[in-house]
């Protein structure tokens, strides 16, 4: 029976590589747009995709990740500055795009720009704190992709929304958990309204991975900027060794579990675009697939108890 059951895992999965083994011709002729390219998951999506052929249009924040592009990709690639926070800045990409790709449409729009400051327990943060993140990381990615959705709709092109294992479940509190949950919702409801037309929605879900979302160094700094600002009360409340403790946490175990191999996640990025056949979701990373997806399917007072263990203990605990 065992050998059996083995059988059918090792056809299964024998089966799903060979079926998704096909990519998608003429890419010469696609533009792919993807947001948050100065560096990270971006910044290499956009450089892998430029090798394999594609029409990159790759938007930065910053002059330098522009320059830095151009420097290291083809002649075919096209830097623009994005504010993803920005109405018309967006809107001045849109109609830069819809001048260059014409009657053929966009073949996909890839929203990768995403932050993960201000991050802190709930009661730490402002309703202003939650704003700033979520102007990025959701409504960004809304705002983004319905500015293209029509160059899309023509080309039946892809939707690719990067998202979070954080976007399966919550581990922490502050916006970040959020933010990746409204991603999956977005991405979910638009994949349903899309399908009618042709359109491929996706949804990256990676676990943690160097980049500056998990920098130790912005990390650090946000948790002693936040601690510094809250009242002297709250502090009181969780004490004088919870920062440090924090801290520790970031350097030892964040930097420890964050994988340097930002391929895994370009590879799923890059099926998701170029495959005939792609996968609706991906969660690129060990830690995704063998411990945050499972953990995200067990009953809450399970997932609770196993994150609260490894939770830093507070100084006044309730009673």
């Amino acid at each position: 029976m065992f050998l059996y059951l083995l059988g059918l895992v090792v056809f299964y999965y024998l089966y799903r590589w060979v079926k998704e083994l096909p990519r998608v011709s003429d890419k010469g002729s696609k533009y792919v747009y993807i947001t948050g390219c100065d560096s990270g998951f971006g910044n290499l999506l956009a450089r892998h995709l430029d090798k394999q052929g594609f029409r990159v249009i790759a938007s930065c924040f910053t002059e330098k990740g522009e320059e830095d592009l151009k420097k290291s990709c083809s002649s075919n690639l096209t830097t623009t500055h994005l504010d993803v926070r920005s109405k018309d800045s967006i809107a001045k990409v849109a109609g830069m795009i819809k001048d260059k790709v014409g009657e053929r449409g966009l073949w996909a729009v890839v929203n990768n720009a995403g932050v993960s400051v201000p991050s802190a327990p709930s009661d730490w943060l402002t309703i202003d704190d939650y704003k700033s993140m979520l102007d990025v990381n959701l409504n960004g990615v809304i705002a983004v992709t319905l500015s293209v959705l029509p160059l899309i709709k023509k080309a039946r092109g892809r939707v690719v929304n990067v998202a979070s294992v954080f976007g399966r479940i919550s581990v922490t509190g502050g916006p970040y958990t959020i933010s990746k949950y409204g991603v999956e919702a977005f991405n979910d409801s638009l994949r349903l309204n899309m399908e009618p037309f042709g359109v491929r929605v996706l949804c990256i879900e990676p676990g943690f991975f160097k980049t500056n979302v998990t920098d130790v160094g912005i990390l650090t700094k946000n948790v002693k900027t936040v601690w510094e600002k809250m009242p002297q009360e709250i502090r009181d409340d969780y004490g004088p060794e919870y920062l440090q403790k924090s801290l520790a946490v970031i350097s030892d175990k964040v930097a420890k579990i964050s994988d340097g191999d930002l391929m895994k996640v370009v590879s799923c990025m890059e099926h998701a675009i170029a495959a005939v056949r792609p996968r609706t979701r991906y969660s690129p990373g060990w830690d995704a697939k063998l411990f945050w997806l499972p953990l995200s399917y067990m009953p809450s007072c399970v997932s609770d108890y196993i994150i609260g263990k490894e939770a830093i203990p507070i100084a006044k605990p309730r009673q």
